[in-house]
């Protein structure tokens, strides 16, 4: 007895069953990412400090985009480079005026403080944005060939230790005034040549990195021996691809969380290095020269000069607290742990 099977051609040559399995794939894509950001919302609702953070860094963001429109720049002149005002001698030190229609926040040394802080604003995103991400980098490097490759380990981590040995502070002081062109005379590199903004961006970041290369490198070796690993070294995937493409994706959570709450330790940091005279020049529109400005007046008669620091100094510390509690919010997001209480 034969039996004969009809099959029903196709007229689409399987092309529509193709497009159905996609748009199913899509469809449970889209539904999980749908649930994993209503997680992500409630967990957030349990830190009611959580809303907090975003706002206050979509606050500095909106500054920063609207510091042409709320702070006009003099035409034709850099507008990061402050201009003294009221038309100064310029062997005089002006004093400090109080808060005026012309001056909101009121000057210091002549500088508009409002003018400064606004502009600041872009300064601080500008130096933490970049110290961070360079610091990331080669955070990212050295922790994944030592984290990967187990015969780099000891000494990828010997040369990190090196770092540590240090205060990364004062080491960062240190390599400034090592760059300085009074340092070396006439033998000064290029290092020495750069602006101060850019040296304090290089010298942060290259002091910075250390502690991102420990994290990078526990993450990966607690990820490299995942099954999933193993069987993308079965099917012969290449190291660089196994790296990019298994691991870091499986251990980038509790980096973001460290990066988040360390952008604005390197705001205070500059803001630091600029009190102390070594960091962004005063005249430069940044928080911490208006602070290194107003030094003489922290203590004054009658306490009638608190304006000229406690202003850009509300600024560093609202910048500051609003990466911390988003760093936080972060953590709590994407610890594993967290999400499944």
């Amino acid at each position: 007895m034969v039996f004969r099977v009809h099959l029903q051609s196709d007229p689409y040559g399987g092309r529509s069953t193709d497009f159905k399995s996609r748009l199913k794939s899509f469809m449970d894509a889209a539904g999980l990412a749908l649930g994993e950001l209503k997680l992500s919302l409630n967990l957030m609702k349990r830190n009611p400090f959580s809303f907090v953070g975003i706002m206050i860094i979509v606050f500095f963001i909106g500054i920063a985009l609207m510091a042409p429109l709320i702070a006009p720049p003099e035409y034709g002149a850099d507008p990061y480079i402050l201009k003294i005002r009221d038309n100064w001698h310029s062997l005089m030190t002006p004093p400090p005026t109080p808060p005026s229609p012309d001056h909101p926040f009121g000057t210091v040394v002549g500088y508009d403080i409002y003018y400064a802080c606004i502009w600041g604003t872009r300064t601080a995103f500008r130096v933490s944005l970049e110290v961070t991400l360079i610091a990331l980098a080669i955070g990212l490097f050295i922790g994944c060939l030592a984290g990967y490759f187990g015969g780099l380990d000891s000494l990828l981590m010997w040369f990190t230790d090196i770092f540590f040995a240090f205060p990364s502070f004062l080491l960062a002081m240190l390599l400034i005034v090592m760059t300085e062109p009074s340092w070396w005379g006439s033998a000064a590199g290029p290092i020495a040549t750069l602006s101060r903004l850019n040296k304090v961006i290089l010298v942060l970041a290259f002091t910075g990195w250390p502690i991102y290369a420990r994290l990078i490198r526990a993450e990966v070796m607690k990820v490299k021996n995942e099954s999933y690993v193993e069987a993308a070294k079965a099917v012969g995937c290449s190291n660089f691809r196994i790296i990019t493409r298994h691991i870091l994706p499986n251990a980038v959570s509790p980096i973001i969380a460290m990066t988040s709450l360390n952008i604005g330790g390197v705001v205070l940091a500059t803001a630091t290095l600029s009190f102390l005279g070594i960091g962004i020049p005063v005249g430069y529109a940044a928080w911490g020269p208006l602070i290194a400005s107003s030094r003489n007046y922290i203590i004054s008669i009658g306490f009638q000069n608190l304006y000229t620091f406690i202003i850009p100094s509300i600024f560093i510390i609202t910048f500051i607290s609003g990466w911390t509690l988003l760093g936080d919010t972060l953590r709590d997001i994407l610890d594993p742990k967290m999400r499944r209480m």
